[in-house]
């Protein structure tokens, strides 16, 4: 069976990176695709927008140029991409720490000395922990036992005090949540695509990655400012009655959208992040670096034109600090302070540009977690997004990969 004229093979609903990725393969193999995103732009959660001559992310987020799905779909010269120091600096009681990266050739190894931000013991677990995350095959770590973050650290010899000062800070950024509760296998799978890559920020702010996804469709495929109101029995139907056909469809819209299209789809809690984006007349920290806290006021805080000059304008500085949950009444003022002793610095002349918070931020991801789930719902109806497989660029990207799969294997039949 062939699509009637003029009437799509598929009809894509979502222009975020796994509805774009599964357009991408569909028209791959072959067949007619309308992807339908109801914003004006594409991205999803990935957009930057242009605020008062700052690039301001819709959330701090960052790339890594390691994932695979990111390497086959992305030209990575072309985003003209800027790292950050691989490492970390630690706010402690004991002043400023500097966790590095040994294994990127740095001269330096900051505080990753015995007695200083972590003893013997837990060098030698973190530097077994890494060398058996970088260098095993990604599917035997797949198939390890799941448990939680915190259930696998402490196996694998780490004390208590080195979870708490280095490993909980830095991976509540990673999560979204400060109870190292998340599946222990996708710790790994994380753990190792920060060792083999590099975190980084494209020159034109994170956007630029869907738009590149976007710009590798054929002209016509993606329809902006199209919102589909319900799923027919032929395809879908829009908010101003008018129905489009289509042999399939698939969802690939945020968890909101899905569950009101696709009802009884099962789906994952998902965190919640509000970034904060101050402007200041000068830098607090002249380096590309992520600053997090054993006090856990906030979950990182950056400053985002030292790694991408271009995200302020001449002359002045973009700091980015980002916390769990929903913005507080008063929050501002405390996270204020906190900034002004974690930089050594005044903030009292730093203007707050903007606050974005994103309910939808990242699936909650506690073991057993599932790191790839079927896209097919229903005769013809499919579903793709990172609740279908991991909280990530790349689980997203796999998603939609699988999506189009699957669907091409139905329509074939």
């Amino acid at each position: 069976m062939t699509a009637k004229r003029g009437v799509p093979d598929v009809l894509v609903v979502g222009g975020g990176l796994a509805g774009l990725a599964c357009a991408r393969d569909l028209v791959g193999h072959g067949l007619t695709v309308r992807l339908l995103e109801a914003s004006d732009g594409v991205g999803g959660r990935m957009r930057s927008d242009d605020h008062e001559g700052f690039v301001v992310d819709r959330g701090f987020q960052v790339f890594n140029t390691s994932y695979p799905q990111v390497r086959r779909r992305l030209a990575l010269r072309e985003l003209r991409l800027r790292p950050f120091t691989p490492g970390v600096l630690v706010h402690t009681e004991d002043g400023p720490m500097r966790f590095e990266d040994p294994t990127r050739g740095s001269r330096r190894l900051g505080d990753l000395r015995p007695g200083r931000l972590a003893g013997t013991r837990d060098l030698l677990a973190l530097a077994a922990l890494s060398g058996r995350d970088m260098l095993a095959p990604a599917g035997w770590l797949k198939r390890g036992e799941d448990r939680t973050t915190r259930t696998a650290l402490a196996a694998a010899g780490f004390s208590e005090e080195f979870v708490e000062r280095f490993f909980r800070p830095f991976l509540s950024g990673v999560f979204l949540e400060d109870q190292l509760e998340t599946s222990g296998r996708v710790f790994h799978l994380v753990w190792r695509s920060m060792l083999r890559g590099t975190l980084c920020l494209p020159g034109a702010g994170i956007g630029a990655v869907p738009r590149k996804l976007a710009e590798a469709l054929p002209p016509g495929v993606v329809n902006l400012g199209s919102p589909v109101a319900e799923l027919t029995d032929d395809g879908i139907g829009t908010d101003d009655g008018d129905e489009h056909p289509a042999r399939a469809v698939v969802v690939a819209t945020g968890p909101g959208p899905a569950a009101r299209l696709l009802p009884g789809l099962g789906l994952p809690d998902y965190r919640v992040v509000t970034t904060y984006y101050h402007a200041a007349p000068r830098t607090p920290l002249a380096e590309p670096v992520l600053v997090t806290d054993t006090r856990r006021r906030f979950l990182n805080t950056c400053v985002l034109s030292e790694v991408v000059r271009g995200y302020a304008p001449p002359g002045m500085s973009l700091i980015a600090t980002s916390v769990l949950g929903h913005d507080q009444e008063g929050q501002e003022g405390w996270l204020r302070d906190a900034l002004a002793e974690v930089y050594g610095t005044v903030t009292t002349d730093w203007d707050l540009l903007t606050v974005r918070t994103v309910p939808d931020a990242l699936p909650a991801m506690p073991p057993p977690q599932p790191l790839s789930r079927t896209a097919r719902v229903a005769p013809g109806r499919y579903v793709c997004g990172d609740h279908r497989a991991t909280g990530s660029v790349q689980g997203a990207l796999a998603s939609g990969a699988r999506a189009a799969r699957e669907v091409a294997a139905d329509l074939a039949r």
